[in-house]
């Protein structure tokens, strides 16, 4: 028998097989000032992502705000109060991510015309409005 079968498996990686765990005890790890001993390969690419969710949330949420406000233009007649709720609910989140994170309150105009044109697909699904009869 040869001495890689005698050895024990490798443990397994908490980061792989159980986030929530490696969360806590990442956070330990802080907590406790012991920095030599943080997986930081994997902290610092969680730690960015952060950042990246909150850019995505204003983008998908301008999203369907912009599709909604076009809906609200070009239906009156459809208005509802589903489409108002949705409307406040965006802008409200919207609001939010920008008021826990300021440096980013330059970030809806930076992606407007992507989340403008996701808008437009959006409301022309959901209407059967033609999208090129939406404004460019």
């Amino acid at each position: 028998m040869s001495n890689a079968a005698l050895r024990p498996p490798p443990a397994a990686d908490p980061y792989e097989t159980d986030f929530y765990l490696w969360t806590q005890a990442q956070a330990e790890l802080l907590r406790a000032r012991r920095f030599d001993e943080l997986d930081l390969r994997n902290l610092i690419d969680e730690v960015r992502s952060v950042g990246g969710s909150e850019k995505h949330q204003i983008e998908s949420r301008l999203d369907v705000l912009l599709g909604h406000l076009l809906k609200w233009k070009y239906q009156p007649g459809l208005r509802n109060n589903s489409w108002t709720a949705t409307i406040f609910e965006q802008r409200t989140r919207i609001g939010r991510v920008l008021r826990a994170s300021p440096s980013l309150k330059r970030y809806p105009a930076d992606v407007f015309d992507a989340c403008y044109l996701s808008g437009r697909l959006l409301a022309s699904k959901e209407t059967g409005i033609d999208f090129t009869l939406f404004p460019e």
